[in-house]
């Protein structure tokens, strides 16, 4: 099962995404409908609202009254709680359902308005954002919704910011332009990636790295990193003492190949097994890789980038190094200048990744010392 989670601003027409996504076959949950349908006459969710906050939040014919429960939870943090207090573990409850029922190699897409506003993105294998210019969104509330101007710009500005929204993105989806223009992203999306990806996940099986291209350095590579730490700090819990970004790409400004490279550091060795289970249902399975300095290697399942992440054991050798060594480059330009370089040449003459790698272990062996050099001389320590 994939677990893809889909979000945008209010107007940015997420649920044109949604449909199409259903329409390829995607399991769709919208908590939108699951919040209201908790609250549905009858309910003991409906029944413990109105013993929190009065008879006014109900109306005449049974229902909730929800302009008056806004009312009596405006402005009142304390209200706010214990109104999520009552309707978040009932929401989690029927989501937990739909997803627990959805068929084995489903694509189960959660569509979630409140996605970053509750820092839910590591939860999901992949986060999709729709978005769309403000105007657009504000002409679309307006003349399909029938809000006022100053209504839809105070719902928009309620709401996660762009820069917020794309931190968390691993797709963006413009929803600015025609409707087909949209609905072709998406079913690019689901034929070139979402299908694959589940398959990936289910049969634990690593994306292909493809051939070994040497890229100048990507400005985009470390908000890359930090989703997928997320997701492995939730998924390796306590037992992670911590995750970090390596490799060339964790070095600003050095070129590398389009490749992340994270370490998840574990205290004794038992724990590299204890971890290896829930990394691989979080979208990164374990590789057949031998491990070179690690103690285990896992790698991303993601067709459309290609992660690697070690397990390693606190204080090791290696563990040591692969802090070190990103460290080291960037504070020593003329040996970032040297790797790049060297990177380039292999690259050049060994279009396999596993040879392309192990072509590179003559020089690292070299560098570790000048490595272990730099950081006697520095003082640095990870």
């Amino acid at each position: 099962m994939l677990r893809v989670g889909l979000t945008g601003g209010i107007g940015s027409g997420k649920s044109t995404v949604a449909t199409r996504l259903a329409e390829h076959g995607a399991v769709v949950i919208d908590a939108d409908r699951i919040a209201r349908d908790v609250v549905e006459p009858g309910t003991d969710g409906l029944a413990e609202v109105v013993a929190e906050f009065g008879d006014e939040v109900r109306t005449a014919d049974g229902r909730l009254n929800r302009p008056a429960l806004a009312r009596a939870v405006f402005g009142d943090d304390s209200a706010r709680a214990r109104l999520n207090a009552i309707l978040h573990p009932r929401i989690a409850a029927r989501t937990g359902e739909l997803v627990a029922a959805a068929p084995t190699g489903a694509v189960v897409v959660h569509d979630v308005p409140l996605l970053v506003e509750n820092r839910l993105a590591p939860g999901y294998h992949l986060v999709v954002v729709v978005d769309a210019p403000v105007d657009v969104r504000l002409h679309r509330l307006v003349a399909d919704r029938g809000m006022s101007e100053v209504d839809a710009r105070a719902r928009i500005a309620a709401q996660a910011t762009e820069e917020q929204r794309r931190a968390v993105a691993d797709v963006w989806l413009d929803n600015g332009g025609a409707r087909d223009d949209v609905l072709a992203a998406t079913d690019a999306l689901w034929a070139d990636q979402l299908v694959r990806f589940e398959s990936d996940v289910r049969l634990r099986r690593p994306a292909d790295p493809g051939k070994p291209r040497v890229l100048a350095h990507d400005d985009g590579w470390p908000a890359r990193a930090a989703r997928a730490i997320a997701r492995l700090r939730l998924a390796a819990g306590e037992q992670a003492m911590r995750v970090d970004h390596i490799g060339s790409t964790a070095v600003p400004g050095l070129a590398g190949v389009d490749v992340v490279d994270l370490m998840v550091t574990v205290s004794a060795a038992a724990d590299v097994d204890a971890v290896a289970a829930r990394i691989g249902d979080a979208g990164f399975p374990a590789t057949t890789e031998e491990p070179e300095w690690s103690d285990r290697v896992h790698a991303g399942a993601d067709p459309a980038r290609y992660t690697r992440v070690h397990v390693c054991v606190v204080d090791s050798p290696g563990w040591w190094l692969a802090l070190a060594t990103p460290a080291w480059l960037a504070g020593d330009p003329a040996a970032a200048v040297e790797y790049a370089e060297l990177k380039l040449t292999i690259a050049a003459g060994h279009p396999d990744a596993a040879d392309y790698a192990l072509a590179k272990r003559p020089w690292f062996a070299e560098a570790a010392e000048v490595a272990r050099a730099w950081a006697e001389t520095t003082g640095w320590r990870p």
